[in-house]
């Protein structure tokens, strides 16, 4: 089982001081959020997060995983085959986020009928 300290590497003293600053700054980017949303069902490959998350550039998508691999939230498995193969899993950490986005889930489904049904 791993622990916060095994997969944390961004020190506390550079996050800042209010914790939903902090929060925002670990998945402000749509498509962190986003990948968020297309690995708490599980295990996925660089390709097939690339087609569930959609218009998102390989460079961009590669950038957003990094950032969340350093501070812990996935975690990057390699397994030595030829071609290689790639995995992304949340974290613990990483999949603690799940309430926060079932939250935004819920707001959103909500803002959608309330804003469809002042529009009719």
């Amino acid at each position: 089982m791993e622990t916060t300290s095994d997969i944390v590497k961004t020190p506390a003293k550079e996050l800042p001081a209010c914790p939903v600053e902090t929060t925002l700054t670990l998945i402000s980017d749509k498509w962190k959020v986003l990948i968020l949303r297309d690995l708490l069902p599980g295990t996925k490959r660089f390709g097939e997060l690339k087609k569930s998350i959609g218009n998102v550039t390989q460079k961009v998508l590669t950038a957003q995983l990094r950032q969340m691999e350093e501070s812990g939230l996935v975690m990057r498995t390699v397994y030595p085959e030829v071609p290689p193969r790639v995995e992304y899993t949340l974290t613990d950490l990483g999949y603690s986020l799940k309430p926060i986005l079932d939250a935004m889930w819920n707001w959103g489904e909500e803002y959608k009928e309330k804003t469809q049904a002042a529009a009719n």
